[in-house]
């Protein structure tokens, strides 16, 4: 975001699972205020674009199969697209919902998508559904509930500003980016791994400019996920970069491959390394100890194996065990960042609890006790 600039959000700053949390909260509460015959009470989520506010209530209502309709006011050009069509019925002029609106019993989720780039007579519209669930002739289905997602108003964004009528018809919460949170999401959702490392070692460069968020740097991971060799190739991949990030987000991706930072060990061939020495430890020495020990590095390829084994549930068999236990005792590893690593796989994954049962580690991981 531009340096200087007041942006105005609502609400409680939060990572994604904590939104995600309040918004089951929430949509409970209103479930309850339902069958009580009270008025329900739709939620709005605050952010920066492409940071995944749309994906996440989507992933929510996914994940508890609930139904789902989507809309974006901002591609409304006429109230018809708000209220529907007017028709005769019984000598009388009632409006035929739009197709948008859901026709079955729910639960289900209307995500009115960043609300605040529709005109404002389409939000002075929106209000009364808002704050009754219902616009002239037709109503939302009992068991739907109203989420909506903004961008923050001030600022570069070409919003239209909502009065204080229209926020209070809603309750508010602001999603901000979490790196580890999107590094678990990116492992599960199998970004690529380069892609990964760069995000974990750089965190600084997520919003650091107007193009370079998670969103776009999601589809420059996806361009070049089938290009093996990055460095061999790294005409297209500046070329591929300039496409979708900001210069110096662009510049940064090719000085990471250029200083052989793609080359981090994958969780995977550190699992499944033959002989851990050769494969895993002896490169990572050789690209850790520069000028100064490269504890961010160490820290990214830690963060990227915890969340292998976690995301993927992975069993490992007792020479797979051995490999996670020789990369916790290296030597040159932080012995706080190898506590934080054994904490997150005891409390993450059963199968891996046994990793306290050897003893040399036992007694490296109480020395940070």
């Amino acid at each position: 975001m531009k340096e200087g600039l007041q942006y105005n959000f609502y609400g409680t700053e939060a990572s994604a699972s904590e939104v995600g949390l309040f918004l089951q909260h929430i949509i409970r509460s209103n479930e309850l205020s339902e069958q009580a015959h009270k008025r329900k009470t739709p939620v709005c989520i605050w952010g920066f674009h492409g940071i995944g506010k749309t994906e996440l209530v989507e992933s929510f209502a996914k994940d508890n199969g609930f139904g789902w309709s989507y809309i974006a006011p901002a591609q409304f050009e006429e109230m018809g697209d708000l209220l529907g069509m007017p028709t005769i019925s019984n000598g009388k002029t009632v409006f035929v919902p739009p197709e948008w609106v859901p026709q079955h019993k729910g639960p289900g989720i209307l995500l009115i998508d960043d609300v605040n780039r529709a005109d404002d007579r389409i939000l002075r519209g929106i209000m009364q559904l808002l704050q009754h669930g219902r616009l002239s002739s037709w109503a939302l289905p009992e068991g739907w509930h109203i989420v909506l997602t903004a961008n923050p108003d001030g600022g570069d964004y070409s919003v239209t500003p909502m009065d204080d009528a229209m926020l209070t018809r809603m309750m508010h919460i602001t999603m901000r980016f979490d790196v580890k949170e999107w590094a678990k999401w990116a492992e599960k959702s199998k970004v690529d791994e380069r892609g990964i490392n760069f995000v974990l070692t750089y965190p600084e460069i997520i919003n650091s400019g107007e193009r370079s968020t998670p969103r776009s740097l999601v589809h420059f991971f996806q361009s070049i996920e089938h290009i093996e060799d990055l460095e061999k190739e790294i005409g297209m991949v500046n070329i591929l970069a300039d496409s979708c990030l900001d210069k110096a987000t662009a510049t940064a991706f090719i000085t990471f491959i250029n200083d052989k930072l793609g080359q981090i060990p994958s969780p995977s061939s550190i699992v499944q390394a033959e002989d851990f020495e050769s494969e895993i430890l002896v490169p990572l020495r050789e690209m850790t100890h520069q000028e100064t020990l490269r504890i961010d590095l160490l820290s990214t390829l830690g963060t990227r194996l915890v969340n292998y084994l976690i995301q993927h549930d992975i069993q490992p068999d007792s020479t797979q065990l051995g490999n996670i236990k020789s990369f916790l005792k290296i030597d040159f590893i932080p012995n706080d960042l190898r506590f934080g690593m054994a904490r997150e796989l005891m409390d993450g994954n059963e199968s891996l609890q046994a990793i306290m049962s050897d003893p040399e580690l036992g007694n490296l991981l109480l020395e940070n006790m």
